[in-house]
C-alpha cells in the first residue's frame, strides 16, 4: 500500500483564484517516488490532500501522472502541521497500516510550498505510529526479493554528510525535490482525470496557524548631531570620509559581567538597541 500526500498551495491571489497555485517539488517528488514503488511492487497510489476546494486540481493533476485513487480532506488551508497529520491519520485504516503482510509506505515532500516547515511527516509519523525517515535525497525502490525486506534510502546530514538507512514499513517517508522528477502526463490520462472521481471526505475546522509578520531584521538609524561648519565639513560628517580611517576595533580585557555590559553599551550607541529606561525612585 503507498500513500502520498499531496499539498495544494497558493503563492498569492485569493481563495478560489488557482492562477499561482501549484504543489512543491518535493510533493512531485514524492508522488513519483511512489509511482515507482508502486510500479515495481505491483501495486496502487492513492493520493490525500487537505485543503480547500482548489485541492481538487491538484488531486487531477496527480490523477493524471498516474495515481489510481484520490481523496480530499476538506478543510481550511491553514491548518495546524498537526491538525493536518490527524486528518490525515483518520483516513486511512490503521490495521492496514501495521500489517506487515501488506507493508504500507506514506511518502511526503520534505517542504511546502508556503510555510516549508517539514513538521506534517513526522506528527503522521506519530499518528499513525510508523518510523520517518526525513531529509531523503535517495530511495532505491527496486524490491529486493525478500518479503517485508527494508527500503534502502539515503538521508542528507550536514556538512555534506550522507546517512544509508534500512527502513521497514510501516514508514512516512519525507523526500526532497532533487530525488526525482515527476513524469508528464499523457493527453488521454489529462483528458481521463477530468472526470475522475475524487473521494471527499469532511475534515477539521481548526485549530488553524496564526500567521505572524515577518520581515528581515532592519536596525534602527543612529542617531547623530545636526552638521556644523562649512559644505566640505558637513560631507566629511555625514558620509563619514575622513582624511585618516577611523579605528573600527578596540581590544579590551575585562570580565565576563563588563564584557556583556560593554557588549550593550556599543550596541546601545549604535542604535541597535534602545537604552533602558531609567530606573523609578524610590518612595521610601
Amino acid at each position: 500500500m503507498i500513500t502520498v500526500c499531496w499539498k495544494w498551495t497558493r503563492d498569492g491571489g485569493t481563495a478560489g483564484d488557482d492562477r499561482w497555485a501549484g504543489t512543491s517539488d518535493c510533493d512531485q517528488a514524492a508522488l513519483e517516488v511512489g509511482l515507482r514503488l508502486a510500479a515495481t511492487r505491483d501495486d496502487t497510489v492513492t493520493v490525500i490532500s487537505v485543503g480547500d476546494a482548489g485541492s481538487a486540481r491538484g488531486l487531477r493533476a496527480a490523477l493524471a501522472a498516474g495515481a489510481s485513487r484520490a481523496v480530499h480532506i476538506s478543510a481550511p488551508g491553514d491548518l495546524t502541521s498537526a491538525a493536518v497529520a490527524t486528518a490525515i491519520a483518520a483516513t486511512l485504516d490503521l490495521r492496514d497500516v501495521g500489517d506487515a503482510t501488506r507493508p504500507h509506505w506514506i511518502v511526503c515532500g520534505a517542504a511546502s510550498a508556503d510555510r516549508g516547515s517539514g513538521s506534517v511527516p513526522a506528527f503522521l509519523a506519530a499518528e499513525l505510529a510508523a518510523a520517518q525517515a526525513l531529509g531523503l535525497v535517495a530511495v532505491d525502490v527496486e524490491p529486493s526479493g525478500v518479503p517485508g525486506a527494508p527500503l534502502r534510502v539515503v538521508r542528507r546530514l550536514d556538512g555534506g554528510r550522507r546517512e544509508v538507512l534500512a527502513v521497514r514499513a510501516p514508514a512516512v517517508l519525507s523526500v526532497e525535490g532533487s530525488v526525482a522528477r515527476l513524469r508528464r502526463a499523457s493527453l488521454p490520462a489529462e483528458l481521463a482525470s477530468a472526470d475522475a472521481p475524487i473521494d471527499i471526505v469532511t475534515g477539521p475546522a481548526g485549530p488553524r496557524e496564526e500567521p505572524l509578520a515577518t520581515a528581515p531584521y532592519r536596525p534602527r538609524a543612529r542617531a547623530m548631531a545636526a552638521p556644523s561648519g562649512d559644505t566640505l565639513a558637513r560631507i566629511r560628517l555625514l558620509t563619514d570620509a575622513r582624511t585618516a580611517p577611523a579605528a573600527t576595533t578596540e581590544t579590551v580585557v575585562l570580565d565576563p559581567p563588563a564584557a556583556a555590559a560593554r557588549i550593550i553599551d556599543a550596541l546601545i550607541a549604535w542604535g541597535y538597541l534602545d537604552a533602558p529606561d531609567p530606573p523609578e525612585p524610590s518612595r521610601f
